[in-house]
């Protein structure tokens, strides 16, 4: 009998799944980043890349991908879902505050940069649709790894992420024109192009009214409903389903099924089931948007990398100086620091996914031809692949940049000190609740801490911290240890706390030490460099709960304390006895 299985559906989903859960893992723990990961992947398991010589070597064909066509439908839902979960953690009233950026810097932005390289692109000999559409695709740059950079990073809601956020979100409803001014200037004359455009634009707008329309009405009572119900497969059907919705809505006026995505996240973020959706789809965001720019490192021609090395690494540079530089000038001029746009321009400087849309759908109608298309697509991935390293060096730049500027005058204040006083070295959270007990029992204290921009803040709203590095023992004399009562080290890094504690135990024999340490195995070397005494953090919160839990069940509140304290002496003695012997600490 005749199989009707599709085999070579099947071998492509086992390539990419195999990537997914093999090659990225590996790679991920040599310390490249995922997306690199399924890009370098893409790019080696691709049509261009080994997946050339399937049909020469026919066992290639299992571990390769020959047309990208056949899963190029089902990467497409990786933006889509991400887009939405943008949207999801962006309510309404938090985009209209930043509607200056979006629709200021980030048009600005777009406008700027598709200008400039339109016109290298025409001056190079192009012919003025050509360039218009390679201005606009390479003006774009890439929401996936930005966004996901700064998340990671914990820097979306800093100046700078709020900058390259929303040129993004100008970016993505970007695609929206770049795609009408594909199919216009295909199909040439300009009466029917404004004709298409108008057109385009009702459609676009109609289609949004319908989204919002159906969200105000549908949502909360979809999910209301689903919620109630038992088997948590339900809300997560739910969930698909209005992506899904939202997005081929979209995809019928013509827009990115992206937008649709993101204008139903946007509805939703409004409403109380905001984490539990973010819950549901996040699995099925990370592979989708994985085999995404899987299909993307399936685009670069490495033959194109080849070709004009040196042609194609001086165009990598100018591209990315251009763009970062408008976005530096723009950031300024919508006064932002200059640390800001540094940092948004650096991301935002390289290629972005869209582009391989926009240069697809020009290839595909005959605009562009596939030499030019293929250049523009490598130059493109190329450039994205540099954004980790871009981040990671302008930060290290623009950190040492500030430690070489004027030094704050509040920093250079030295340590005024008195006999018998106390130094708390670290100013953080635990550092002011130790100062505030100090202050409440009256004994006289310093603090010191050496992160520049809290101490300088911190000592204009009166408190009593120094900037230095306790690590140092000239410093330490400067705060007065030779004639202190006692030290407490507060700060959280076992190497430096272990170096203070050194430092001062060779300062002053007998010197009261008390340290925080991060675990038992922390505290036995304190104990062995001198300390007096060291809290571990992991013993010290076990016996907290346990004290709690004990007067929750009935202990008497005198009772249960007498035997944490008892419970806490016996740790003390077992890991000074392995301090002692040289051994590890009891558990």
């Amino acid at each position: 009998m005749t199989s009707t299985v599709n085999v070579d559906a099947y071998s492509n989903a086992l390539v990419v799944l195999g990537t997914a859960s093999i090659v990225v893992p590996l790679l991920r723990r040599a310390g490249v980043s995922a997306i690199l990961a399924y890009l370098g992947a893409g790019a080696l398991l691709g049509p261009f890349g080994l997946g050339a010589f399937a049909r020469s070597f026919p066992p290639l064909y299992w571990v390769t991908i020959t047309d990208a066509a056949n899963i190029a439908g089902i990467s497409e839902l990786g933006v889509v879902f991400l887009l939405f979960l943008i949207g999801l953690e962006l309510p309404f009233h938090r985009l209209a505050t930043m509607r200056s950026l979006v629709f200021g810097l980030g048009g600005l932005q777009i406008l700027l940069t598709a200008a400039a390289i339109a016109g290298v692109v025409a001056a190079a000999g192009r012919a003025a649709p050509v360039a218009v559409i390679v201005g606009l695709c390479l003006s774009l740059s890439s929401t996936a790894i930005v966004i996901e950079l700064l998340a990671s990073q914990e820097r979306l809601m800093t100046g700078a992420g709020r900058a390259a956020f929303s040129v993004l979100l100008a970016q993505d409803l970007a695609i929206v024109p770049l795609l009408l001014f594909v199919s216009t200037f295909a199909t040439g004359g300009k009466t029917s192009a404004f004709a298409n455009l108008a057109s385009a634009l009702v459609q676009a707008a109609v289609a949004i009214a319908v989204i919002i329309a159906a969200g105000r009405f549908m949502l909360r009572p979809l999910f209301r409903l689903t919620a109630t119900l038992q088997p948590r497969e339900l809300f997560v059907a739910a969930v698909l389903f209005v992506i899904v919705g939202a997005g081929v809505i979209a995809e019928q006026a013509h827009l990115p099924m992206a937008l649709g995505a993101f204008v139903a996240g946007l509805l939703l973020a409004e409403t109380e089931f905001t984490k539990a959706i973010q819950t549901a789809i996040e699995p099925f965001k990370g592979l989708l948007l994985g085999i995404f720019f899987f299909t993307i490192g399936m685009s670069i021609d490495v033959r194109e990398l080849a070709r004009e090395p040196v042609w194609l690494g001086v165009v990598i540079l100018g591209l990315i100086a251009l763009k970062a530089a408008i976005v530096i000038l723009l950031a300024r001029l919508f006064r932002l620091s200059w640390s800001s746009g540094v940092e948004a321009g650096a991301v935002l400087a390289p290629g972005g996914e869209f582009a391989f849309v926009g240069m697809s759908a020009a290839t595909a109608v005959g605009l562009i031809e596939a030499s030019f298309a293929n250049f523009i697509l490598a130059l493109t991935a190329v450039t994205m692949a540099f954004i980790p390293l871009l981040s990671s060096v302008t930060q290290r730049l623009l950190a040492w940049s500030k430690s070489a500027k004027r030094v704050d005058p509040e920093l250079l204040v030295r340590p005024a000190t008195a006999a018998r006083h106390a130094v708390v070295v670290g100013y953080g959270r635990v550092g002011k609740v130790v100062c505030s007990l100090l202050a409440r029992h009256s004994i006289p204290h310093i603090a010191v801490d050496r992160n520049p921009i809290e101490v300088a803040r911190d000592r204009r709203e009166g408190h009593n911290v120094y900037y230095g590095n306790a690590a140092d023992p000239e410093f330490l004399r400067a705060c007065g240890v030779m004639e202190a009562a006692g030290v407490v080290v507060t700060i959280q890094e076992p190497k430096t706390i272990d170096d203070i504690v050194a430092h001062l135990r060779a300062l002053r024999p007998d010197l009261l030490i008390v340290s925080r340490a991060r675990d038992a195995e922390h505290a036995r070397r304190l104990y062995q460099a001198g300390a007096t005494d060291a809290v571990p953090e992991t013993v010290e919160a076990s016996l907290q709960l346990s004290e709690a839990f004990l007067v929750g069940l009935g202990v008497p509140m005198g009772a249960a304390i007498a035997t944490v304290h008892e419970k806490r002496d016996e740790f003390r003695r077992l890991l000074r006895q392995a301090a002692q012997g040289g051994g590890r600490p009891a558990p």
